[in-house]
């Protein structure tokens, strides 16, 4: 949204500088992208007079000249026709910068006389294409800043442009009085009366309009307008002119310019028939489809079906509310003009103008939403301007359709602005200032103007109180405790532990992932999901139709993803929820990891092995250790179908309460999956870990043991089906108040023991707490550790 300095004062009384105005339009929210100001190119030219003009010695064309300044008398030398005595010019000083040029002049020598500057023509001072000869200037005293003259005699060269960003809740923005209401409700002005005529009109239009019944509730809601016979078409007014070539826009005619000047000025964009050029009557419908229209940018377009347009009896003349029609629009020789005014639907303009790929100013406009409440007051107020530009003769006006009702007030609550904005704001300066914008309050209740179509609650009141009080005032505070001492845990129980479960993970060297929720159905029965129960009404593509039951298919995906691009070895973990059905509670919330590859990368001073059953277990146990879990589990065969059978195992704290599971993937789902294998993961029930039975924000105390540990091994021979755990289970329970800790550190398997037979050793370490050990006591706890694991086992103590 571009406008001029002089422009906004036809609205807005104000003594502010640019500076103050471009840093509070963008403190209110129309954030300023650029000025354009042509008087500082200017500062720096004087005005001077010739004194004496005379032929140069050496050369026909140039005239040596004697230019009087603020500075004395100048020589410098001139090549233009009308350079003579007595005429008041533009002086340009050695060292100042001549932008028509793009250069700095200097001192210099022509034809062996010495030149101390120039008369400018138009053209250097870029304030037209003139430059036949140097500017001559009516008035204006000698050593008077060219500036000064300009501002005075003619302003718009020196006007200011300011360029706006305009957000698409505020298209009360996209008019001059818009922004101008904006800037004197924060206090930089006061705004002037509107400018407002009523036109009686002398005949009846023989142009009638009407509105299909079809469109009437989505795509016009009010189409009026007027005829004016025996106008004089032809250049809009200078004023006029400057004003839309500063904004960017090309002066066409007087009948065409007046409309674009209502579309800056007011938001309020129009357009004009040539009514000698209209067949019969005007029609707003939708298209039936394959019709063509000829706009006013000289391209064809073909229309969609259900496109808004306005036809006459005939054919198509105009896409409503975004262009009119070439055979229909305005020429020097326009007599009688058909001035219409509508309001049209948003969604419909956005749908005929996104499928035409027309972008104009009215479509921006009637897209965002203009003010239905002047739409027949626009009408007469483009009449009257019509009327004084090219005279003219006006109709009775003709009108489909009702302007909408947009009338809506919401309660005030001047209390809300300190709980929502946290500023303290008087309640009559609150009032005052939704007044000052075009609100009326009535008691406790606004009424928002028909312009503001954002405004749709209590919230937006406060935010128009805040936003004009300036939110550069908010100060930040420090939040109040609600009760003294420490402040209670923010987190859940259960969102702590998550937290723990990730920090633990990626401590053990994994990555992260975060991976979609859903998933395609194939992916999904491979891991038991895919059913009617997880599927999804309206997924956003065909590969995400269901809810993951799992949380392996993405982290698997990702791994696929990262070999694809040359990166073998990975270590990948995601804590999430998985989907067990469509119902409350059948979701719970798992922490998952898998290691693909190497242990590390190929390196010859390390030992790279493939990543196996052991290294899942071993970084599930620390994960379950951090949470908390027991350190009494059991692990059990018959995992689920997509692990590998005789490589995983679940874990728990007996064959019901399954804390999680881990092993190697089976390679049927790492194939499905395109994965290159072996692929070892882990998986923990992260909700199934039991709570700790004392709640504290703090740790206990550290026990330090001061007696000397002993540490015994043992070695057994055991059937190949015994598991270590049970051997290890077993030896710990012989002396829960003694042994601290049993660790398997060897198997022999074959050999003299024989292909059913193994031998595990474990070393038991026993820490006193009492007294100091004495030999008697260590080989009784070793008598008992003997008895449990070989009842436990049926082993017996390898000799």
């Amino acid at each position: 949204m571009k406008f001029t300095l002089s422009w906004l004062k036809d609205h807005l009384e104000t003594n502010a500088s640019v500076d103050e105005i471009v840093e509070t339009l963008t403190d209110l929210g129309l954030e300023v992208e650029d000025v354009t100001n042509p008087a500082q190119r200017l500062a720096d030219f004087t005005l001077g007079k010739v004194v004496r003009a005379e032929q140069h010695p050496d050369a026909d064309k140039l005239r040596v000249c004697t230019v009087a300044t603020d500075e004395g008398e100048l020589q410098i030398i001139c090549g233009a026709p009308n350079a003579r005595e007595g005429i008041t010019v533009v002086v340009c000083k050695p060292g100042m910068y001549i932008p028509g040029l793009d250069i700095t002049i200097s001192v210099g020598k022509i034809r062996g006389v010495e030149s101390y500057g120039m008369m400018a023509s138009e053209r250097e001072l870029e304030l037209s294409d003139e430059h036949d000869g140097i500017i001559e200037l009516p008035s204006g005293a000698v050593g008077d800043k060219f500036i000064d003259w300009l501002a005075e005699n003619d302003p718009s060269k020196v006007d200011t442009v300011i360029e706006i960003a305009i957000t698409p809740n505020r298209p009360d923005a996209l008019g001059v009085r818009g922004v101008a209401l904006d800037l004197a409700a924060r206090g930089l002005g006061t705004m002037k009366p509107a400018k407002t005529a009523k036109i009686d009109g002398t005949f009846d239009s023989p142009i009638t309009v009407t509105i299909d019944d079809d469109t009437a509730t989505d795509g016009c809601e009010v189409f009026a307008g007027r005829l004016i016979k025996g106008v004089k078409n032809g250049p809009s007014p200078q004023w006029l002119q400057d004003r839309l070539k500063a904004i960017g826009l090309r002066p066409i005619s007087a009948l065409v310019d007046i409309t674009n000047f209502f579309t800056f000025d007011r938001n309020r964009p129009l357009h004009v028939f040539d009514a000698d050029k209209v067949t019969g009557n005007l029609r707003v419908h939708r298209t039936a489809g394959g019709e063509t229209l000829a706009g006013l940018d000289e391209k064809e377009y073909t229309f969609a079906p259900g496109m808004v347009v306005i036809s006459d009896d005939t054919a198509v003349e105009s896409i409503g509310g975004i262009m009119g029609g070439m055979s229909t629009g305005c020429t020097e020789e326009t007599t009688n003009v058909f001035l219409e005014a509508a309001v049209w639907d948003h969604i419909q303009i956005a749908y005929t103008g996104r499928g035409l790929k027309i972008n104009t100013d009215a479509r921006y406009r009637n897209e965002r939403g203009i003010d239905p409440a002047y739409n027949m007051q626009a009408l007469d107020d483009a009449t009257q301007m019509i009327m004084e530009l090219c005279g003219g003769e006006p109709s009775n006006l003709v009108s489909a359709g009702q302007v909408p009702n947009v009338a809506r007030a919401y309660p005030l609550d001047t209390d809300r602005v300190q709980s929502l904005v946290g500023m303290e704001i008087p309640a009559e300066t609150q009032r005052a200032t939704l007044t000052a914008l075009g609100f009326v309050i009535e008691g406790d209740m606004a009424h928002v103007p028909s312009w503001r179509p954002d405004v749709r609650g209590s919230a937006d009141l406060v935010e128009e109180v805040a936003r004009i009080a300036s939110l550069t005032k908010l100060q930040g505070k420090p939040m109040a405790r609600p009760e003294p001492g420490l402040p209670a845990q923010i987190l859940s129980p259960m969102q702590k532990r998550e937290q723990i479960a990730r920090r633990t993970t990626a401590s053990l060297g994994y990555d992260e992932c975060v991976t979609y929720s859903f998933i395609d159905k194939a992916g999904a029965e491979l891991f038991g999901g895919g059913s009617d129960a997880t599927m999804l009404e309206n997924p956003i593509s065909s590969e995400m139709s269901h809810m993951r039951p799992s949380l392996l298919p993405g982290l698997l995906q990702a791994a696929a993803r990262n070999q694809a691009r040359g990166f073998m070895d990975m270590a990948l973990f995601e804590c999430g929820a998985v989907f067990h059905g469509g119902e409350p509670g059948e979701q719970e919330n798992l922490l998952t990891g898998i290691l693909v590859g190497r242990t590390i990368s190929k390196d010859i001073h390390g030992e790279s092995r493939v990543v196996d059953i052991y290294d899942a277990k071993a970084d599930m146990e620390a994960v379950l250790e951090s949470l908390g879990a027991p350190t009494k589990l059991t692990f059990n065969r018959g995992t689920n179908g997509w692990w590998h059978p005789g490589r995983s195992a679940k874990v728990g704290l007996g064959p019901k309460k399954v804390l999680g599971a881990f092993g190697e993937i089976h390679p049927k789902v790492l194939d499905a999956l395109n994965v290159k294998g072996p692929v070892a993961a882990f998986a923990v029930h992260v909700a199934e870990i039991p709570m700790p039975r004392k709640k504290s924000a703090s740790k206990g105390a550290v026990l330090m043991a001061d007696l000397q540990a002993v540490e015994r091994d043992f070695a057994f021979v055991v059937d190949t089906s015994v598991e270590a755990l049970t051997l290890v289970n077993a030896a710990a329970g012989a002396d829960k108040a003694l042994i601290q800790d049993v660790r398997v550190f060897d198997e022999f398997i074959g050999g003299a023991l024989g292909d059913d037979k193994k031998s595990l050793a474990i070393t038991v370490r026993l820490q006193p707490t009492q007294t100091t050990l004495k030999e008697a006591d260590i080989e009784a706890v070793a008598a008992k550790i003997i008895e449990k694991v070989s009842k436990a086992t049926g082993g017996t103590l390898r000799g």
